[in-house]
Parts: C-alpha cells; sequence; structure tokens
C-alpha cells in the first residue's frame, strides 16, 4: 500500500493523468486537442491533492487560464477519481456574467470527449452539470443570486474573488460555512489580487503567507512593486503561462499602452502584474509618484496643507518648499497612540512600524486631540519660514481656539491661515497644477510610506464640465495627506508662477521636524 506520504503523490499523480486523459482544450488554437498540464500546474493540484489541504489560494494575472484549471479540477470531484456519491459542487462569482464563464468552460470540455458526454447532463438554463450516475451536482452560482444557505458542499471553487470590496461578503460566508457535514471539504480560490490589502481576497492571502494554516497553501504570481512594469521579465513574474499558451503579443500591447497612457496603467499593473492597485486609476499613477521619490531639499521658504481628522483618524499636516522650480514636500501626520495596533490591523496599513520609524506621529489618548496639534503648528511657525497654510474649513472652528491658547494671535491667523474650498471650484485649478508638478518631474517627496499611501488611495471624481476633486467615496483608504499635499502644492504654484524662483534665506533651514 506504501506510506501515506506515496499515496498522497500517487492521488495527486492520478488526478494530473485523469485531466490529461479525459479533458481537452476547450478554445483557442489547440481546440479540441488533449490538456497537457505545465510544470507550474501540476505543482498547484499537488499541492491540493498531496496535501491534507483544506483551501488553496492561486493568484496570478488575466489570460493564464485560469479557468480551464477550474473546470479541470471540478469534473475530477464530479465524475472523475474524486468522485464523492451524491455530492455537491458549486462555483461562486460576483455577477450571473462572471459565474457562467467557468460553467461555459467545463461544459465545452465536456462536449469535446464522448465519455464526459455520456456521464454528464448539461442543463444550460440553471448553469449547472448533473451526473445521474453518481448522483453528483454541480452548480454556478452568483452573488446576485438567491440566499446560499442550506447547501452542503465537498467542493467550493472561489472565482474572481479580488473584485469582493472589504473584508466580508454574504455568499463567500454562506458557503465557507455550509461544509461543516463533510470530511475533508475543498475551496479553491483563484483570482487576480484585489485592489486593496483590506479586502477579502488580500485578507485571505496575507494570512495564508504567514503559514500558520498548514492546510491552507497559497501560489501568489505577482510582479515585484520596484521592477520595471513594462519589462518582459517583470511581466512573466505575474503571467506564469506567458511565451506559452498566453497571447503574448496582447499582453505586449497592454503594456505599449499603458505605457503611453498613464490613466491605463492602474489597470494594466492590477490585471496584467497582479498587482494591488486600484483599478480606478488613483490620482498620481505608481509610476509617476516613484519618478519623483528624491531626497527633499533643506532650505526654503514654506507652505502648508491641514486636514484636520475627526477624532481618531488620520490628521495630516503637508510643508512644501518651492527651490529653484522644484517642490520639496516633508509630510508629518498623526494618529491616537492607544489603540494604534488595532487600527493598523483594521486599514491593514503598518501605522504601528511607521510610528517607530519617526514617519508618523502619536498623540497621547485615544483621540487626535486639537491641543495638541494646535500646539505643534503653532510651535511649526516659531522654527520655519512659514508663508500661508491652506485648510479645510470642515473642523477648523475646533481648532482655532487652541491656536491662540498656542500663542497664535487672531490676527495672524486670519492673516496666515487660507480657507480652502473642497469643491470642484478649488480643487480642479489645485490637482491641475499638482498633476503638472509631478508629470514633469518637479516634486521631491522622499518616498514618505504614510504619503505614499495616501496617494495610492487618491481617487479622482469628475463633474460633466471636467472639472475634478479628490473624493473619499471612490477611495479604498485614507487620503488625508494628498488633500493636504494638493491645498499646499496650490499656495505654492501660485508663488511661483509669480516668482520662477524664491530668494533663499540661509538662516532659514527647512529640516526634518521632531514634533
Amino acid at each position: 500500500m506504501g506510506s501515506p506520504a506515496q499515496r498522497t503523490i500517487a492521488r495527486a499523480k492520478r488526478n494530473i493523468r485523469w485531466i490529461e486523459t479525459y479533458c481537452r482544450v476547450p478554445e483557442g488554437p489547440d481546440v479540441g486537442q488533449p490538456i497537457k498540464l505545465r510544470p507550474w500546474q501540476r505543482k498547484i493540484l499537488i499541492a491540493i491533492y498531496a496535501k491534507d489541504t483544506r483551501r488553496v489560494i492561486v493568484s496570478f494575472g488575466r489570460k493564464n487560464a485560469k479557468t480551464t484549471l477550474c473546470a479541470c479540477i471540478l469534473l475530477l470531484h464530479l465524475v472523475g477519481p474524486e468522485v464523492r456519491v451524491n455530492s455537491e459542487l458549486y462555483s461562486s462569482a460576483m455577477s450571473r456574467e462572471q459565474a457562467a464563464l467557468l460553467f461555459k468552460i467545463a461544459a465545452k470540455i465536456i462536449r469535446l470527449d464522448q465519455e464526459l458526454s455520456d456521464l454528464i447532463t448539461i442543463r444550460e438554463t440553471v448553469k449547472q452539470l448533473h451526473c445521474a450516475y453518481y448522483g453528483t451536482m454541480y452548480q454556478a452560482l452568483s452573488a446576485d443570486a438567491p440566499t446560499a444557505f442550506g447547501l452542503n458542499p465537498v467542493l467550493i471553487v472561489h472565482d474572481e474573488l479580488g473584485q469582493v470590496k472589504g473584508q466580508d461578503h454574504p455568499l463567500y460566508e454562506a458557503l465557507e460555512t455550509s461544509t461543516g457535514a463533510q470530511v475533508s471539504p475543498l475551496s479553491v480560490i483563484i483570482s487576480t489580487q484585489a485592489p486593496t490589502a483590506n479586502d477579502l481576497l488580500s485578507v485571505l492571502i496575507d494570512d495564508a503567507l504567514k503559514e500558520e494554516d498548514p492546510r491552507t497553501h497559497v501560489f501568489l504570481y505577482t510582479a515585484d512593486e520596484n521592477a520595471d512594469p513594462f519589462d518582459v521579465e517583470t511581466i512573466k513574474q505575474a503571467n506564469p503561462a506567458f511565451g506559452d499558451f498566453q497571447d503574448t503579443k496582447e499582453i505586449l500591447d497592454m503594456a505599449e499602452a499603458a505605457r503611453r497612457i498613464p490613466s491605463r496603467e492602474a489597470s494594466y499593473r492590477n490585471l496584467v502584474l497582479n498587482q494591488r492597485v486600484q483599478v480606478h486609476s488613483p490620482f498620481i499613477s505608481a509610476s509617476v509618484w516613484k519618478a519623483c521619490g528624491g531626497e527633499p531639499s533643506e532650505l526654503g521658504p514654506v507652505y502648508g496643507g491641514l486636514d484636520l481628522s475627526v477624532s481618531n483618524d488620520l490628521t495630516a499636516f503637508v510643508l512644501v518648499s518651492p527651490v529653484q522650480g522644484v517642490l520639496h514636500v516633508r509630510p508629518i501626520f498623526w494618529l491616537p497612540e492607544e489603540g494604534l495596533a488595532d487600527k493598523a490591523r483594521q486599514d491593514h496599513q503598518s501605522y504601528d512600524l511607521w510610528a517607530k520609524q519617526g514617519f508618523l506621529k502619536t498623540t497621547p489618548g485615544r483621540s487626535v486631540e486639537y491641543a495638541y496639534v494646535a500646539k505643534k503648528i503653532a510651535d511649526a511657525f516659531g522654527q520655519y519660514d512659514i508663508r500661508r497654510v491652506a485648510f479645510d474649513r470642515w473642523n477648523m472652528k475646533h481648532l482655532r481656539p487652541w491656536l491662540i491658547e498656542a500663542g497664535l494671535s487672531e490676527g495672524f491667523i486670519d492673516d496666515r491661515f487660507v480657507e480652502f474650498g473642497q469643491g470642484y471650484q478649488s480643487m480642479s485649478p489645485a490637482l491641475r497644477e499638482t498633476e503638472t508638478m509631478f508629470l514633469n518631474e518637479k516634486v521631491r517627496h522622499g518616498n514618505h510610506p504614510v504619503l505614499q499611501m495616501c496617494a495610492a488611495n487618491a481617487v479622482v471624481e469628475m463633474d460633466p464640465a471636467g472639472n475634478r476633486k479628490l473624493t473619499k467615496k471612490k477611495s479604498y483608504g485614507r487620503i488625508d495627506g494628498m488633500v493636504a499635499l494638493v491645498m499646499a502644492a496650490s499656495l505654492a504654484a501660485a508663488e511661483m508662477n509669480q516668482k520662477k524662483v524664491f530668494d533663499v534665506k540661509p538662516d532659514k533651514v527647512f529640516a526634518e521636524m521632531s514634533f
């Protein structure tokens, strides 16, 4: 009989042989030919069937035949060596159209093989496959279908789970909690990555990568964020089928389009490079942001942007210094000290680490106290040549008394603090100025991690006339730093347009703040 390890390896090899014997290429140039599994596909199948596996997560770029691989796994359990008499199999997707894809590919494979056709009845209208001989049934479910409670699956395939926004979804939870009556149920999650670390698929992948659950295995094919996104070697990192059965020309055309048209880069990075990037393009693309990552200078007059938080959210005070036509950026961020680790877990951001590294300042207690912030802002005026500070009127009335308490006079506040609207009228020209400086690589932000997080989250909203503003409604996470940066950059740009180069006072040192 062999050892348990030998038996599980034999099981995996048996399943691979069955797929290559009965399953045929469902579409494309090689349609009708027997499927020949690639080494990377075999590795995934071995992880599933040669181990005690409860869940496997597979994530790579589009057009790597993920649906075909899922269909083969499905047929293994419907009529193949993994069949269990009278068992139920399900796949889940976020829309009816997506749910139908796996069903259609499985149906095509069935129709291409006479033995499979004789065993399986294809029910097109209800997206169901049924084998009367074994009493097995597969059905495709979508998030907009009726409730999935009451099911009893031995196999679940979650297709494109990366489309789920947030950390939970009713259909996923209903299916995953319905397997309690089964012995060794299996869940297969196969998808391109979700846009943010706060989404369900990202949470599952990050947990699996910790390797704390020996029954969960993850195969993550993603491009290095620091690599050239348009280089062929970078593309290969996220696309195991590149140069094989994947349409190489189509992928390279997508890369070239993303290189030419910045608005397409985010979608390209997410769908082709399988990176956690919002398909809705951020205001500043990742490549443009990276090109402006130089270290800021230490000399120059200063303009500020202040975005105040509500209670325990992020407060941002961004200072910019225009020196010889280049905007040098130094941001300051505050979060409450108490509950910082919980906040980091909730937002899936490294707040606690950034605080230790000095990139994030913490305030006493469980909320950002305006008295504390006001004192630090007043101190900044005493240390640096701050000409103007733009602020959002929201919550400023609560900060004003504390600024006075910190030693700034009413007249000084009225002179130095400028109200900055957050609507299209004020924001659209400010965004245009800021965008121009970034595109011309006239910004130095020093790759500040908290500001970079805000930049990656910041999405613009456009009105019918083409005016733009930053919007928190469409953004996935904190954007406070980018709001403050845009306001500060707008003030600086107004001065830069009047005087191309500022007179720099050597005695005014624009140094790293130690608040």
